[in-house]
């Protein structure tokens, strides 16, 4: 397997995995109280357009060139910071 192959199934692996946080803070809001419901939802949706970014970023990935291929790795590697540290913050917000 080559280091594309793995960087691609590593990264599909973590979205999936996020994906799955985000439905457990999805079962959080809808116990919580109004006011915290609201909060919840509101950090679920910029959460769910970070992992759409790190999605679209893959798609690039699987269909880029050898050439273009580490440039779109490095924006890959920035989305999937920002969504990693997103998800860390609301975890712990929402505790």
């Amino acid at each position: 397997m080559s280091n594309r192959d793995a960087y691609e199934q590593k990264l599909q692996a973590k979205l999936d995995e996020w994906q799955a946080e985000v439905d457990r803070l999805r079962a959080r809001a809808k116990g919580a109280e109004a006011d915290a419901q609201i909060e919840y939802e509101e950090e679920i949706d910029r959460l769910k357009k970070k992992r759409e970014e790190v999605r679209q970023k893959l798609d690039e990935l699987r269909e880029a060139s050898d050439g273009a291929w580490d440039d779109i790795k490095d924006g890959a590697d920035r989305a999937w910071k920002s969504l990693s540290e997103s998800l860390e913050k609301a975890r712990s917000r929402f505790k």
